[in-house]
């Protein structure tokens, strides 16, 4: 807690105890660094200043707000939680650690920090940052990601933890391992801990955390059809299931590999019901696009026809008015590309 005060980034979250910015805050924060995070707060307070404010606004617009920070269903569990404190709690957050965990989206972490920031309740944060320097300073070989390794690590964390001061405590672990007990090049020369840290003292910092194995990345081939219709563009929205819940995205077709320009027409032809002869490719863009669980091989197909079938699809939409939709990053990386090439 000493090195934290001399040592802390000042960030806008830490100095409230509203329940709805630290919430907010962590949400946002979580698989997020924080200086990729930190623009999406700002946005997120200036358009929904509090929980009765997000809790009006439409699914659409929290999406887009949310944009580009990737894993979705964060955003939607936010928006959901948000109506439910705003109805059933008449806009006041539980009080409580446990109270706090029966809200959607909101595991051990979020309750854990939005209890011991906004309320003082003495109960431990436990993330990436966390785990790496009290499994360094113990050498802790138990990998992170095991059943039992959260309830271990939390109760060190809770025997070191000040009752009095449960949040600055929890804020002095993050941040120490977020700044100095980093994952690649700790800072263990200016070390406070360094006499007393056993991966210090055997050699071994390198080797903590241990972690489970990876789950395997499986790669999947993603054509997408930028398909012009007298100026106005296909889009399609995902349902409630798989990757992209309710985000819009150019009409997609899957493979096992890249196809040629005739495999794409040919498939075009089929999906929009018109024939090869009046679709012209005008060009196409490739690039990759890393997820947790798979790597994208995307493959962007410009296409122009005049007389294509609606079908499932919409052609509602200028090339300014489809950027106003929610996109998955992917689409915004193909939309930031045209710009390129535009300039």
């Amino acid at each position: 807690m000493n090195w934290y005060d001399a040592n802390s980034r000042d960030l806008p979250w830490r100095s409230s105890a509203d329940p709805y910015e630290i919430w907010l805050s962590e949400i946002i924060l979580q698989q997020t660094r924080v200086e990729q995070g930190l623009p999406y707060f700002k946005k997120f307070m200036d358009n929904f200043p509090n929980v009765q404010a997000l809790a009006s606004a439409s699914e659409e617009e929290v999406m887009k707000c949310w944009q580009g920070l990737g894993y979705y269903s964060r955003a939607r569990n936010l928006h959901n939680t948000a109506k439910y404190v705003a109805d059933v709690g008449n806009g006041t957050f539980p009080a409580d650690y446990k109270g706090l965990l029966q809200l959607k989206g909101v595991g051990a972490y979020t309750a854990a920090a939005v209890a011991s920031f906004a309320y003082g309740e003495p109960v431990p944060v436990v993330d990436g940052n966390v785990y790496r320097f009290v499994a360094r300073f113990l050498g802790i070989d138990m990998p992170i990601g095991s059943p039992k390794a959260h309830g271990y690590f939390s109760e060190i964390a809770r025997e070191w933890m000040p009752d009095s001061a449960a949040g600055p405590f929890n804020q002095a672990m993050m941040e120490f391992g977020a700044l100095h007990c980093t994952p690649k090049k700790p800072n263990c020369l200016t070390c406070p801990f360094q006499v007393d840290c056993i991966a210090y003292r055997t050699n071994r910092i390198s080797d903590f955390p241990v972690k489970a194995s990876k789950t395997k990345v499986k790669e999947v081939f993603y054509h997408f059809i930028i398909l012009d219709n007298n100026s106005r563009i296909a889009m399609t929205q995902r349902d409630d299931s798989g990757l992209w819940k309710k985000l819009w995205h150019f009409p997609l077709i899957e493979a096992s590999s890249k196809l040629s320009p005739k495999e794409i027409l040919e498939e075009v032809s089929e999906k929009f019901g018109t024939a090869s002869e009046y679709l012209t490719l005008k060009g196409n863009w490739y690039t990759t696009h890393l997820l947790s669980h798979r790597k994208i091989q995307a493959y962007f197909w410009e296409i122009n026809s005049s007389n294509a079938a609606k079908k499932n699809d919409t052609f509602g939409y200028s090339w300014e008015e489809l950027e106003k939709l929610p996109l998955p990053q992917l689409m915004v990386k193909y939309l930031n590309h045209k710009k390129d090439v535009g300039k």
